[in-house]
């Protein structure tokens, strides 16, 4: 990866918030001439809306792309359209997912209201054998102008909570949505665009719905650093849970792990073979250290580096690499 001298850092066009001085610093710079432009994305369309992907993959890899397209450029790069696709049949399958997430949603908030509501969940609704646990407290507002109804404030928000016996899936996945909201009231909270409580609220729901529909990974923590870039690049919440579900096809198995494996294992003896191929001394050095087994970097390969380098500069690492079905998924 180059850097460059000259040009407008990545971390330019992410409002930071101004008591947050500290973290990574921007290293990659947009540059003209280099990054992939609006004008060279839109003039790789043909008349008809097919892409010539080739051309803009080179392009993506030389500069990146600038943050004024990183959300349809994204939604190429994850699989969410095929570059052969015409500007109508996108369009089509545009609307046709929108609907599928709405319905998947209504099933999520028939399930437990505070789904859509504006409001998530930071602590236990139920029990683990079912049972409603009736505390007011346990919810971050989102929306302060909504006030909880006598049936939702006696089931903690949930219709379903008022059975006694519930499906063990539907409480495993009751019992997750608290461990989401703690772990999205942590996610890229330097950003000025999660001061917006209704921002919160979205990447909430998108992650509490896809715990849902992808029973055997569920909610893993990590997901949500994976999700909020998304969810700020892309405006419409169904948009955004379409991206991060085609992301999540390509890395849903760095989160499935077991007592004696992690998702990450291959990757981890990969990264071991190479440092002890072009660094033995290093290789030694972590061994002699008790870290030969490299579980150091179980969290760089689960989130991508999202939380070793600054949000522009692992934007650019995702997408200057071709996402992480290519490259990066090989490390």
């Amino acid at each position: 990866m180059m850097w460059r001298d000259s040009g407008v850092p990545a971390d330019s066009f992410y409002e930071a918030r101004t008591e947050c001085a500290e973290g990574p610093k921007s290293k990659f710079k947009i540059k003209a001439g280099k990054t992939l432009s609006a004008r060279r994305w839109h003039a790789a369309f043909s008349p008809e809306g097919c892409l010539d992907i080739a051309s803009v993959l080179s392009r993506i890899q030389r500069g990146g792309v600038h943050p004024s397209i990183r959300g349809e450029v994204w939604e190429f790069l994850v699989g969410c359209f095929d570059p052969k696709s015409t500007f109508d049949e996108r369009e089509q399958l545009r609307q046709h997912r929108r609907v599928q997430y709405a319905r998947w949603k209504e099933v999520c908030q028939e399930l437990d209201s505070h789904v859509g509501s504006g409001r998530i969940i930071t602590a236990p609704v139920i029990t683990e054998d079912g049972q409603p646990i009736q505390d007011p407290l346990v919810l971050q507002e989102a929306n302060p102008d909504h006030v909880p109804s006598s049936r939702e404030q006696a089931t903690g928000g949930s219709e379903s909570n008022a059975h006694v016996c519930l499906d063990k899936q539907i409480i495993e996945w009751k019992l997750t949505l608290h461990q989401i909201g703690l772990d999205v009231l942590r996610t890229d909270r330097t950003l000025v665009f999660y001061e917006k409580k209704e921002n919160l609220a979205k990447l909430w729901d998108i992650l509490a719905v896809y715990a849902w529909i992808d029973k055997d990974v569920g909610y893993c923590q990590g997901m949500s650093d994976l999700c909020s870039p998304i969810i700020i690049l892309l405006e419409d919440e169904a948009d955004a849970f379409w991206c991060f579900e085609r992301l999540m096809r390509k890395l849903r198995g760095n989160f499935k792990c077991t007592e004696r494996s992690v998702g990450v294992e291959n990757q981890l003896q990969s990264l071991a073979s190479i440092t002890q191929v072009l660094d033995p001394k290093l290789h030694q050095h972590l061994e002699t250290l008790g870290g030969g087994d490299y579980l150091f970097a179980v969290r760089m390969f689960m989130v991508l580096f999202r939380r070793e380098l600054s949000f522009g500069d692992s934007l650019y690492l995702w997408e200057s690499q071709s996402w992480p079905s290519r490259r990066m998924r090989c490390l």
